[in-house]
């Protein structure tokens, strides 16, 4: 008689959850361009959210305003 070892591991579920993750981080960042493009369009126009995303493909005002809020806040 044989004896059938079978082993099977299951890194294929943890690989689909790091995929998820950085996915999400991904859009969280923000390039290089996207910085300097939010830096020069606060100087033009202020606080105005919607306008600067509005330049800024796939980037909501709210995205914008926690950027700017968690880089660049001051203490009144």
């Amino acid at each position: 008689m044989a004896t059938l070892n079978k082993h099977s591991t299951c890194n294929d579920v943890s690989s689909n959850t790091k995929e998820e993750q950085s996915s999400q981080e991904s859009k969280l960042g923000f390039s290089e361009d996207e910085k300097t493009l939010i830096m020069r369009m606060f100087k033009l126009v202020g606080e105005r959210w919607s306008l600067i995303a509005g330049r800024i493909p796939g980037r909501t005002a709210e995205e914008i305003k926690e950027y700017w809020i968690s880089r660049f806040s001051s203490n009144n």
